[in-house]
């Protein structure tokens, strides 16, 4: 337990986020009932490159489960028990594979969404039309909305960097009868004794009643309200993910697409749509809050044009074809 609560307050201290510090605990709880719960003081870099042969060999994880683990280890070691550790060649490492994101068609997606209702219906089409992340859709906040200029400011995204992307028309006008209902709702949490939420850093010790301000409430509140243990405080979160999830895939299997479609792939699709209307990767790579074009890259190889953009030679042969006197050839 006191190891545990040196990695709580390192991940305080460095500013992790609560998604990345429970996945850190739970990767060194991982590793520490692995072998037979020795302390990791006790143990070094044999021990750690077992524990990550074990999970590319017995447990076949993929690459990038594999370096999230290595990545909590070295964090135990070097920022919690300043312990200098370096991972040689002697663990069995899974191999990164190159995969291309799946991605939509414009009539995909329209079915996708038309299978949706209310605050779902409204959250994918901001998530297609603004290419956000999923907690990013469901982090917003009244003050971050500018209907008017047609824009949405994302706060704290990936990597803790804040930018500005676009907002649909069409979103914008599902926004503002959605924060209607929103605002009433916020009033009633008021009259109850309640209508705070939680904010970033410690503005609630500066700003004791910036919690219950309209502009600071969630633009996607939860149904339901919670009470903080320490505080007693009544507090409404923003909707979980797990809600929009499970609607889109009910969404997905109702419209018959035989894809592998998530939440996320609404970005994928904002983005591969926006370079085949032309836009500059630059652009969009801005939009989406990529720090390296690389990334953004990828998105060139699931352009509907086919692989950069080349016309198939058996499309020119059936079009000769096709004006030659000769008989078509025969079907197989």
């Amino acid at each position: 337990m006191r190891l545990l609560q040196l990695v709580h307050e390192r991940c305080r201290l460095r500013h992790l986020s609560g998604r990345t510090e429970a996945t850190y605990t739970g990767w060194i709880k991982r590793y520490i009932v692995f072998h037979r719960r020795r302390h990791p003081r006790d143990m070094g870099e044999p021990e750690i490159a077992a524990f990550l042969t074990m999970l590319a060999v017995r447990g076949q994880v993929a690459s990038s489960t594999q370096n999230q683990a290595l990545a909590a280890l070295l964090f135990l070691y070097r920022d919690v028990l300043a312990i200098p550790m370096t991972i040689g060649d002697e663990a069995i490492r899974a191999k990164r594979p190159k995969r291309l994101p799946e991605v939509m068609s414009r009539a995909e997606v329209a079915d996708v969404i038309g299978q949706l209702e209310g605050r779902n219906r409204l959250a994918c089409l901001i998530l297609y039309g603004s290419g956000l992340r999923l907690l990013e859709c469901l982090a917003l906040r009244v003050k971050d909305i500018d209907v008017d200029e047609r824009s949405l400011i994302v706060r704290g995204g990936k990597g803790n960097k804040d930018r500005r992307t676009v907002l649909s028309d069409v979103a914008a006008a599902g926004l503002s009868r959605h924060l209607l209902r929103v605002r009433a709702l916020h009033q009633q949490d008021i009259a109850a004794g309640g209508g705070a939420v939680v904010l970033p850093t410690a503005l609630i010790r500066k700003y004791p009643r910036l919690a219950s301000e309209w502009s600071w409430q969630w633009v996607f509140p939860a149904t339901r309200r919670y009470m903080e243990p320490d505080t007693r405080i009544i507090r409404r979160h923003h909707m979980d993910p797990s809600v929009l999830q499970r609607a889109v895939y009910a969404a997905v299997r109702e419209s018959g697409i035989a894809k592998r479609v998530s939440c996320h792939t609404f970005r994928h699709s904002f983005a591969t749509h926006l370079l085949e209307a032309g836009y500059d990767i630059r652009t969009v790579q801005e939009l989406l809050g990529h720090r390296d074009v690389r990334t953004t890259m990828i998105y060139t190889h699931v352009l509907g044009r086919g692989a950069f953009g080349v016309r198939s030679p058996a499309d020119e042969v059936h079009r000769v074809q096709s004006l030659s006197p000769f008989p078509a050839l025969p079907a197989v």
